[in-house]
């Protein structure tokens, strides 16, 4: 009972203070119960803070510079999605139906943002993916139909992509991580020296997945340890940008390849079952043959 009656009164006493001191909501308009407050009222506190209120004009450096694209026209995930579908052929094994989808409506939201820029390294990241993912698709020409709708729904043409993907991993062939490490830090006058030069002096970069990817492949590629500690002091240290989302899509990346394998696995196994089905169905045909031959003979 005592407990019971200081956690009550710990609740009537500190709960306004605790609430006053992370929201700055007033008190005028508050009703409390015997525990405390149960209840705030925020539509005034609302209304204040939004009379007036413009969109990108507010008083910061980004909506100084991006601020003039407020109400623009921006492609939504439907138009995309309505243009992947209609760029395709035929249907999607329903076994990469859900991850496709995801990928259009993720890549979709990274295009349209203003801060996006594309770049050679997430041209690798780009075309690394679409490899990895459809690797052990079925049938190779929808495999190949799929990433031709998929690039073009993000306004992408699949030459270019392939051709900048090219040019990264042929620089990285035949140096090591140091040497990418160097470039990211803008030494040298390599193209990823060059990205990295104008991703520090963008205030705004905006780092995306398929950009990670490719600097996972240039791992890769350069015989480099893919994990966390190096993905950090590439984007963190050398890059100098936050490399939080980087590590967190290296231990994404890690488990879509793990799921992607055990497809393939399973996908082997139909295979195998239905060859040993067709097999038997000739089997018996075969036998069959051989029996009405036999009675043939007879007669």
């Amino acid at each position: 009972m005592k407990f019971a009656s200081a956690i009550a009164l710990t609740f009537t006493i500190s709960n306004d203070n605790v609430i006053d001191a992370f929201t700055g909501v007033s008190r005028i308009g508050r009703r409390s119960s015997s525990f405390g407050m149960t209840e705030t009222i925020f539509r005034d506190d609302i209304e204040k803070q939004t009379v007036g209120y413009q969109a990108g004009k507010a008083d910061h450096p980004f909506a100084e510079r991006f601020g003039d694209l407020a109400g623009k026209k921006v492609k939504t995930v439907g138009e995309s999605m309505e243009e992947f579908v209609g760029g395709l052929d035929c249907t999607i094994n329903p076994l990469y139906r859900s991850m496709l989808t995801d990928l259009v409506g993720t890549t979709h939201l990274t295009v349209v943002d203003s801060r996006f820029a594309y770049d050679k390294v997430w041209a690798l990241g780009f075309i690394t993916s679409m490899d990895v993912l459809l690797k052990n698709y079925p049938e190779r020409d929808i495999a190949a139909n799929i990433v031709d709708a998929f690039t073009k729904s993000m306004g992408f043409d699949e030459e270019t992509l392939r051709a900048d993907a090219g040019t990264v991993s042929t620089w990285a062939e035949g140096k090591n991580g140091e040497d990418v490490a160097a470039a990211l830090r803008g030494e040298g006058d390599s193209e990823v020296a060059a990205i990295a030069k104008a991703a520090k002096e963008e205030e705004f970069w905006l780092y995306s997945r398929f950009f990670g990817v490719g600097l996972m492949k240039m791992m890769e590629i350069t015989g480099t340890e893919v994990s966390f500690d190096n993905m950090k002091k590439w984007v963190g240290t050398d890059l100098g940008k936050s490399s939080q989302k980087a590590e967190s899509d290296l231990t994404l990346w890690g488990g879509v390849k793990s799921k992607l394998e055990m497809m393939e696995t399973l996908m082997k196994e139909v295979e195998i079952r239905e060859k040993k089905k067709q097999a038997a169905r000739l089997e018996a045909k075969a036998e069959a043959a051989m029996k009405k031959a036999e009675e043939a003979s007879k007669i």
